[in-house]
């Protein structure tokens, strides 16, 4: 019998398992500054770089790609070699994906605050990133794919299967959603435009939890909770049934975040359907991990580990249950634009991710050091903390969703808005923010316990740089035809075809993004255009610009949907033909503020001006940051002509050679109008001051569609909705 003698390459393992610890704390940590600073506005410290609609996404990208996506990394490290009993593939590789990962990473933390954002949820960092993230990502699926090809296990198991949709899905994702054009270092624009732009970003982010928060993880929890309670998977049938179907109907639900909006409603509709879907594959998927511990409760009890692995998986549980309840349409219209969207975000991100990497890095540690964990009491400490802190964190937010959604819906028994003002809201649900940090401060509390007992767990051990195992290649003659297998044989024998099993997962992932995404550009009817919207002038432009760095999109909606609690409060339902010039689009995601699309001509110049300045001069208890650099730094206009070149790169009519002379005319003469409107307002300003442009942008905003009414071009409001 051949016998072979290999390592396994423990010292990747561990860089991931350290780096994920310190970026934890640093996304946990980024997480509480901004839960406070929505009831602590002076924690915004009047400074550009440390602003909520700064930090924001600064936090997000710590958590997803800093945080799990190190977890990630480690847990697929670790028990790939073990499947497939071989050592990675290309060490250069590993240390490739792991350097280059964390270099972006840093570039994200450098970036965001600087406002050098793209302002796509989840998709935020500028394009020579963008590049470098395809890169080490190919980087990591070359490695993964070379160890599964020479395995010396002759069945790939199902962790495994998890890991090939995560490596080809997560890149088609990525690459088809940063599809932008350059307009300078770190400034670029989305290829697509308004409606179209939403799908695709949508499919994107929707699938981006599907398959970096969500597949990667199923695969960590098919190889360690089995090995933590040492009993086998429940169900090999279900896993089949689990992976096959997920991986299939998952990629249709994106437009589930939506609905409402002008996104056609076939386009809502069919997400919704598939969402609903998702409900099968998602809970048995769950019960095959709960089932495994069938007959090992008692080691549940006593094995910290276990029990963080068994409340990720409950997590995993409500999340998927919770999600598509929140994409049938009728739920959507109270849900959405509130917190219970965040909440239940959270449910998955500390009970899932969260749990579920501790649980890991309690399962590895002392594997990687060949000793015991340091203390046991420690880690069922930082459970229960932990715990009571997702229980702070979600509950208030569950609280606080309702009671936004209900307000801003509700009339008097006279047909008038209960509570017109949208600041009436924001000031009830203060006290659940500070009921959330709480929460926060509970959860990072427990992870601070965690670093120290893997500090110490690692002190009091000797690290395994390279750990010794030996197999017997498997038989690499040609396999018999799948005729001549029946059932579930067949997947057996799909098991042992890693390129033929790959293509086929690609082809399911394919099928629904294809049949979602393509019709938008095909069929125009999809995206009716308005002969009134016009493209944005120049000094618009960088008002836009300047709205997008600041991060408004992240409190600001611009979607007004066709209820009539949103027609009386902000006007005009919004139209698909408006945003055609909108590269990227800013429908947003959550209304911590009121929705902007009809704020153009709303208020006078001078408001805006003293708003932006101060804004509890204009809203007393407003929880905004104050803006005052945007009253002093000059306006840049040197960067205008490229980005007039590289809007009209994707689609947007401006006259050739526009950007060379008369562009910046009418930027003066603009900016020259708004400071006249200002000094009427008794205001002096100076033309070329960012504030100038900002406001330009404001003013603009579903002023074209007023146009278009007054010459009956579109439809009048839609009557009462929910």
């Amino acid at each position: 019998m051949n016998v072979e003698t290999f390592k396994y390459d423990n010292r990747i393992v561990r860089a991931f398992a350290i780096a994920t610890v310190l970026w934890g704390l640093v996304g946990f940590s980024a997480g509480l500054l901004i839960a406070c600073q929505l009831f602590w506005p002076g924690l915004n410290l009047d400074l550009q770089y440390t602003t909520f609609g700064r930090l924001r996404p600064l936090h997000t990208n710590a958590v997803i790609f800093a945080f799990v996506g190190n977890g990630m990394f480690m847990g697929i490290y670790y028990s790939l070699q073990r499947l497939c009993k071989a050592r990675m593939y290309s060490d250069s590789l590993s240390w490739l994906n792991f350097w280059g990962w964390q270099a972006i990473i840093v570039s994200a933390a450098v970036t965001l605050p600087l406002g050098l954002t793209t302002s796509k949820e989840y998709a935020e960092l500028e394009w020579p990133i963008d590049i470098a993230i395809a890169v080490v990502w190919v980087a990591f699926t070359v490695n993964l794919m070379g160890t599964i090809l020479k395995r010396r296990e002759k069945h790939m198991y199902v962790a495994i299967w998890f890991y090939i949709a995560t490596a080809f899905t997560v890149a088609v994702l990525h690459i088809f959603n940063s599809m932008e054009m350059p307009a300078g270092p770190f400034k670029s624009y989305s290829m697509y435009a308004g409606v179209q732009d939403a799908l695709v970003q949508w499919w994107y982010g929707h699938n981006a939890v599907a398959f970096f928060l969500t597949t990667p993880y199923l695969g960590l929890m098919y190889y360690f909770l089995p090995k933590a309670a040492n009993r086998p998977v429940f169900s090999y049938r279900l896993s089949i049934i689990h992976f096959w179907a997920l991986i299939f109907i998952y990629i249709w639900a994106g437009p589930h975040h939506l609905l409402y909006t002008a996104l056609p409603d076939w386009a809502q509709s069919l997400g919704m359907v598939f969402s609903l879907m998702l409900i099968a594959p998602s809970w048995g998927g769950m019960l095959n991990g709960l089932l495994t511990l069938r007959g090992a409760w008692d080691k549940v009890r006593q094995d910290p580990m276990l029990k963080f692995m068994v409340v990720a998986v409950t997590a995993y549980g409500m999340a998927t249950l919770e999600g598509p309840t929140l994409a049938i349409k009728s739920i959507n219209a109270l849900s959405h634009y509130t917190d219970w969207t965040i909440a239940h975000v959270h449910t998955g991100a500390l009970g899932w991710n969260g749990f579920l990497t501790f649980s890991v890095l309690y399962w590895l540690f002392p594997r990687l050091y060949n000793t015991k964990l340091w203390s046991i009491k420690l880690a069922n400490y930082h459970f229960w903390i932990a715990l009571l802190g997702m229980m702070f964190y979600v509950v208030p937010m569950y609280a606080s969703g309702v009671t936004q959604g209900l307000m801003w819906k509700q009339f008097n028994e006279d047909g008038f808005m209960q509570y017109p003002n949208f600041l009436e809201t924001v000031l009830q649900i203060v006290p659940m923010y500070k009921l959330r940090a709480l929460g926060g401060v509970l959860y990072i509390i427990g992870a601070v316990l965690m670093a120290v007992n893997l500090y110490r767990t690692a002190k009091s051990g000797k690290f395994v740089p390279e750990q010794e195992a030996q197999a017997v290649p498997f038989s690499r003659e040609p396999a018999k035809p799948a005729a001549a297998h029946t059932g579930w044989g067949n997947h057996r024998w799909l098991e042992a075809k890693p390129v033929t099993f790959t293509v086929l997962a690609v082809v399911a992932v394919a099928i629904g993004g294809l049949v979602e995404v393509i019709p938008m550009y095909l069929i125009k009817q999809n995206v009716p255009t308005i002969s009134a919207v016009k493209p944005y002038t120049p000094l618009e432009v960088l008002g836009r610009d300047i709205y997008i760095r600041e991060g408004c999109v992240g409190c600001h909606s611009q979607m007004v949907r066709p209820f009539r609690s949103e027609t009386e409060r902000y006007g005009e339902y919004s139209k698909a033909g408006e945003y055609i010039f909108d590269h990227p689009f800013l429908w947003g995601s959550k209304r911590t503020g009121p929705d902007l699309h009809r704020i153009g001509g709303k208020y006078p110049d001078a408001w805006h001006y003293t708003h932006m300045d101060d804004p509890t001069s204009t809203s007393p208890g407003s929880i905004m940051p104050k803006y005052p650099w945007l009253l002093t730094q000059k306006l840049d206009t040197s960067s205008l002509p490229s980005r007039l070149r590289a809007l009209r790169k994707t689609g947007v009519p401006y006259p050739a050679g526009f950007e060379d002379g008369d562009a910046q005319k009418d930027l003066e003469a603009q900016a020259a109008k708004v400071v006249a409107n200002l000094k009427t307002g008794m205001i002096t300003a100076e033309a070329d001051r960012e504030i100038i442009a900002l406001i330009a942008y404001l003013q603009r905003l579903g002023t074209d569609i007023k146009a278009a009414s007054a010459t009956n071009a579109v439809p009048p409001a839609a009557s009462a909705n929910p």
